[in-house]
């Protein structure tokens, strides 16, 4: 690094040696620096979907959880779990009065109750003012499901094979991403039991 010069004096700089071993040091930091910049931006992307999803699930089971248990008291025992097709002929979940009906039920991008995307809708089943709404692409490839099926009164996690009935259902609400490779990630998902306690008589 110190070179002698001529009258005894020495010079002081670096070598090229040097100079080059410093520049890939310094890349090798600022690669690193970005690196941990991307991993967090990416992070925070993913717990911002989360929260979305898991929001959009709520809604969604607070709706399914406000609806009677059965359509008619004198068949709560329905081994048939969905709608009918005149409650399926709507443009959306508007017809839907019991918790069965929800049964089956896949929307992609997700809908309110009346079949207007979500973040295009004003709530009460009509759009928004084009200023006012979400961008398309937001929850494009996000999709509703849900499922209705009946669970063992000894163990609520076993569900029952399909033509067997018992006083309890489960409901369970997902939130997916379809990926364009078509694959699937699962954002968000709830769960919840209901029972049906029969009259005493």
């Amino acid at each position: 690094m110190s070179q002698p010069v001529h009258g005894g004096r020495t010079e002081t700089g670096f070598t090229l040696l040097e100079a080059l071993v410093a520049i890939a040091l310094v890349a090798m930091c600022g690669a690193a620096v970005l690196w941990g910049l991307q991993s967090g931006v990416q992070n925070a992307q993913v717990a911002l979907e989360q929260t979305i999803a898991l929001g959009l699930a709520q809604q969604l089971m607070d709706e399914i959880l406000g609806a009677k248990y059965c359509a008619h008291l004198n068949n709560p025992y329905e081994t048939r779990l969905g709608c009918s097709s005149w409650e399926a002929g709507s443009q959306g979940r508007e017809r839907y009065n019991d918790i069965d009906d929800y049964n089956g039920f896949v929307r992609s991008p997700p809908v309110d109750p009346w079949g207007i995307a979500l973040g295009e809708d004003n709530g009460d089943g009509a759009s928004r003012h084009p200023a006012f709404r979400a961008p398309s692409s937001v929850l494009q490839n996000w999709q509703q499901e849900v499922e209705v099926y009946y669970v063992s009164p000894t163990d609520l996690s076993s569900r029952l094979p399909p033509g067997q009935v018992s006083d309890y259902r489960a409901v369970e609400v997902r939130i997916v991403q379809q990926r364009p490779g078509g694959g699937r990630r699962e954002l968000a998902k709830l769960r919840e039991i209901v029972a049906y306690v029969p009259p005493v008589r």
